[in-house]
């Protein structure tokens, strides 16, 4: 989920550490001269933590696919020489199958970079070594890095990386990235990175093509002869990238070649190369990979084929999910108990002790003060339910939990419509529902990605949200839960299914994913992305609960508080059987759902609501009211008129169903 800042970063000092000197950023050479080293690799092979490990700065890591859904860069210095770090979303091959992969291919067939680190992990070395073989073709400086060669070593298979080092004639790294080894190793193979001397061999016809071609394209057009053979194998994209850079005259006539060149080739010329290819992976692998011819297969191996499969998955689940619930009820309620004796309680009596005017101590410590709502509802209500969910579903991420719940879930949810390609999209909303949607741009038919971006923003609630919302139901108790989970759940596969029934086109049901072997996780990398995503919290939110509490506090004092709940009263009294003071949160949930959420916490424990109430007011928070960096990405993903149309859509049916659902309550519990 490593979504930040796209562009360059000044050094960290950690980052320009080298000698026990530390460089001032004064001190760096003219960007523009940059030499930049692009990490490629497929995805979940450890690009982002190689980026981590060269830079000094930190990404969020994962271990399933998506996680890094755009560029980031950053400058570094290895020994004498600055290097612009640039981490990529992942990426099967240079014939492209999506957007987020077209643009790391946009991004190495523009810029150019000097050096391309190929991160490998050593599990998936065969098709790993496809994407090698394709980026050898690119003439450019390399170095490979295999990654994971720990998880490896564990299933019997060993790697000859001196003899893979001979053969290609590139650097060749062993790493275990998420521990930091091969860090080192990996900096001095930068600085000796060189081209390959050994490439795939086509065939005397299809290279006889590949080099008419070649002659055929600009001049002045790097990497000729890798476009070349991308054209014979007709990738959508080429042209479009030849059309951006030259006029339509010298287009035509690399088409017109082309043509010729495929009336005059007998047979299929993508069968061809692929074929090709294969023979080189399979030559390269008989030379350097040894297994054993008996491996063990512990408790993993069975324990992540158990999580997928159709009868033992549903109880594993259930068991994450029972963990997660005792967590945030009982660990995040013993730290929330611990802050408010230590600190809500000390301060709040020490401003009462000041007997200040109504107005000033309203302002602090009254229903809308900005310690109260703001400061203490951020750091005494909020953080540490925050806490403990990030810690457990860090845990998740690592142990390769959340892609194998995939495939379970993928076997409910194409029962009822929802495409299976759209599935690993939905299961990421769970974390960060921003991420999860631009991560749709995988998705190349209009319905998948529509299906998938529109469920996102309605009845999945993100990492902040269901953290939260558990500690409230779990206050009025365990049924409120399985009421609330109910509800969501079948509002997003009815939601799916109308979808998928009313919006023409076609749905592919092909759906390929790499399936991590599950691990125990690493509790310090655990620790430290947990730590960043609090500090993440802090810096973003902090400032946004203090502001909105004052926001709220003097739309109190001039009225307009009042003839808002006055105005709404019909709908949410009367339609949705909540108290007026909900509108409290409602305009909370506009500028942070996580202070929304907070606050209802709060009337809860105060008695403001009922048992009723509370169900309704977390469903209503969770589906009616999509964050702004998601309705962003929405229109990123979508287009603004889309994105416009698909919230007010999410407004309506949300209003109209938590009614129904209130009614429905008030009548099975009365």
């Amino acid at each position: 989920m490593s979504i930040g800042f796209v562009g360059i970063q000044p050094p960290k000092k950690n980052a320009n550490v080298m000698n026990d000197k530390i460089v001032s950023p004064s001190c760096l050479p003219d960007m523009n001269n940059l030499k930049k080293v692009a990490i490629i690799g497929l995805p979940n092979t450890g690009k982002t933590q190689i980026f981590n490990n060269l830079t000094g700065e930190y990404n969020i890591v994962a271990n399933y696919p998506g996680t890094t859904i755009e560029m980031k860069r950053t400058v570094t210095r290895i020994e004498d020489q600055y290097y612009q770090i640039i981490d990529t979303p992942g990426l099967h091959c240079l014939y492209i199958h999506s957007e987020e992969e077209m643009a790391v291919r946009d991004m190495i067939l523009s810029e150019r970079p000097d050096i391309i680190v190929q991160c490998i992990d050593s599990s998936q070395y065969k098709q790993s070594f496809l994407l090698t073989a394709e980026l050898l073709e690119l003439e450019t400086p390399m170095v490979l890095v295999l990654n994971a060669i720990d998880e490896t070593a564990r299933k019997g298979i060993w790697i000859d990386s001196v003899e893979l080092e001979r053969m290609l004639g590139i650097p060749v790294v062993e790493s275990i990235a998420l521990r930091g080894l091969g860090k080192e190793e990996l900096k001095d193979a930068i600085s000796r990175a060189r081209q390959s001397t050994l490439d795939v061999k086509y065939g005397f016809q299809i290279e006889s093509a590949i080099n008419e071609l070649t002659s055929a394209l600009p001049f002045d057009l790097d990497f000729k002869h890798k476009i070349a053979s991308l054209y014979l194998l007709n990738d959508p994209f080429v042209e479009k990238f030849l059309q951006k850079k030259y006029d339509a005259e010298k287009v035509l006539h690399v088409r017109t070649v082309f043509n010729k060149i495929r009336r005059q080739i007998k047979g299929n010329i993508r069968q061809g190369i692929n074929d090709k290819r294969s023979q080189w992976v399979n030559n390269v692998t008989a030379a350097v990979v040894k297994k054993n011819r008996v491996v063990y297969k512990g408790f993993s191996h069975h324990f992540t084929n158990a999580t997928r499969h159709p009868i033992l998955g549903i109880p594993i689940f259930l068991f994450f999910m029972a963990i997660v619930y005792l967590s945030v009820v009982y660990v995040s309620g013993a730290i929330d108990k611990f802050i408010t004796f230590a600190a809500v309680k000390p301060v709040t009596g020490f401003i009462n002790s000041w007997s200040l005017p109504v107005f000033w101590n309203d302002l602090l410590i009254g229903p809308h003060g900005i310690l109260t709502l703001g400061l203490f509802n951020a750091i005494g209500t909020v953080l540490p339910i925050l806490s403990v969910f990030f810690f457990i579903f860090g845990c998740f991420e690592d142990s390769g939990y959340i892609t194998n719940f995939t495939v379970l879930s993928k076997r409910i949810f194409e029962k009822i419509g929802i495409p299976g390609n759209a599935i690993t999209s939905l299961v990421l909303g769970f974390g960060c529902k921003t991420m999860a949607t631009l991560s749709t741009r995988q998705l190349t038919i209009y319905k998948e990605k529509f299906i998938a971006v529109f469920l996102i923003a309605f009845a999945i609630p993100c990492s902040a949200q269901l953290s939260i919302s558990m500690a409230i139901l779990a206050r009025v108790g365990l049924s409120a839960f399985l009421i609330v989970l109910g509800v969501l759940i079948i509002s997003e596969m009815g939601a799916g299914l109308i979808l998928n029934k009313i919006i023409k086109g076609k749905s592919e049901s092909s759906y390929i994913q790499v399936i991590p072997q599950m691990r125990f996780p690493s509790m310090r990398a655990v620790f430290i992305k947990t730590y960043y995503r609090i500090v993440s919290f802090l810096k973003e939110a902090l400032p946004i609960f203090i502001l909105s509490a004052a926001g709220l506090f003097i739309f109190d004092k001039v009225g307009l508080l009042n003839m808002t709940k006055q105005a709404l009263t019909p709908m949410v009294v009367g339609w949705m059987g909540l108290p007026k003071d909900i509108i409290d949160v409602f305009l909370l949930a506009l500028a942070r759902r996580e202070a929304a959420a907070g606050l209802i916490l709060k009337m809860v424990d105060s008695g403001a609501l009922n048992y009723i109430q509370s169900i309704v007011a977390v469903v209503v928070t969770t589906i009616s009211f999509p964050c702004v960096a998601n309705i962003i990405a929405i229109g990123k993903e979508m287009g603004w008129k889309t994105a416009v149309a698909m919230t007010t859509l999410i407004f309506a049916a949300s209003f109209l169903l938590v009614g129904a659902l209130n009614w429905i309550l008030v009548l099975v519990v009365h």
